[in-house]
């Protein structure tokens, strides 16, 4: 036992290494600008200097001093971060690099250490089709660790998944508006209603995780597959164009009603592969929501 445990703390000590030098190269600045806070926050009074705004004077100060003062206003930072974690079976599927859990697990820690460097709480819900824990919003490294630990260890109940619950769930457990970032393939019944509502809400993000070969097989003749979520096993001629072709026009009109599905939400997304690295991806998703007026 006490070996289980060192080997995972030497994985959360490498995940922590990795993920936390990302994000202070590369993700905190991006971040602070994508993620602004809730509104101002009350900061000081100084002198009124040419070009200050008439609605910013203090009346106050400014009739005790017989000179104009004005308010300063500093951004209120504080966010709530909530990442919300599929879990499910068909997380184990990676061919190239990695499993998507994987990707997941780094993802998650990313943006976990980015939200801290900006003072922002960070919480997770992990889902099947069911919720399957919830870690309530807190500051702090150990606070990270801890979630780190979690991602990398934890054993979910079900293999399915319905990303309506883990929604329906947000929206009752998290109070005040929240940054959410939903992690996962997305393979799930119909979710669209509840993702209307939880980005009324909140301010839901899509990060879309997928396997090249979930999208495009290539010829390996006739193979067992297994569904990662229901278990049954199917015998593909993946030697057959025409079956690489149906798998692949299946695999474009999905993807193509989940992107309409976000748009008709309202909500932001991106793809990740598990073939590739997720910097460029966020990057890209955190300069278009910086540059949103």
């Amino acid at each position: 036992m006490a070996t289980d445990t060192q080997e995972l703390l030497k994985k959360v000590r490498k995940i922590e290494i990795k993920t936390r030098g990302l994000s202070n190269q590369l993700f905190s600045g991006e971040y602070h600008s994508a993620f602004k806070g809730r509104g101002m926050a009350f900061s000081e009074v100084r002198e009124y200097q040419p070009g200050d705004e008439i609605r910013t004077i203090d009346w106050n100060v400014t009739a005790r001093f017989n000179h104009p003062y004005v308010k300063v206003f500093n951004e209120e930072r504080e966010l709530t971060v909530m990442l919300l974690m599929d879990v499910s079976g068909s997380g184990n599927f990676g061919t190239i690099k990695q499993q998507k859990l994987e990707l997941a697990t780094e993802l998650c820690a990313v943006l976990a250490f980015s939200a801290i460097q900006n003072q922002d709480k960070v919480g997770v819900i992990f889902f099947s089709d069911r919720v399957e824990k919830f870690i309530p919003p807190k500051k702090g490294r150990s606070h990270i660790l801890m979630i780190i630990r979690e991602l990398i260890d934890f054993k979910p109940e079900n293999t399915l998944t319905d990303l309506a619950v883990a929604l329906r769930y947000l929206t009752g457990v998290i109070k005040k508006k929240c940054t959410a970032f939903v992690i996962s393939d997305f393979m799930s019944p119909q979710f669209e209603a509840e993702l209307k509502i939880a980005n009324k809400k909140h301010d839901v993000i899509a990060l879309r995780l997928y396997d090249k070969h979930e999208e495009d097989f290539p010829d390996l003749g006739l193979i067992p597959m297994r569904d990662a979520e229901t278990g049954e096993v199917k015998w593909i001629n993946t030697g057959s164009r025409l079956v690489r072709n149906d798998y692949k026009k299946a695999a474009e009109y999905r993807n193509q009603l989940l992107s309409e599905t976000f748009s008709r939400s309202g909500v932001d997304f991106t793809s990740i592969g598990t073939h590739e690295t997720y910097v460029k991806p966020l990057m890209t998703l955190f300069k278009k929501r910086g540059g949103k007026k």
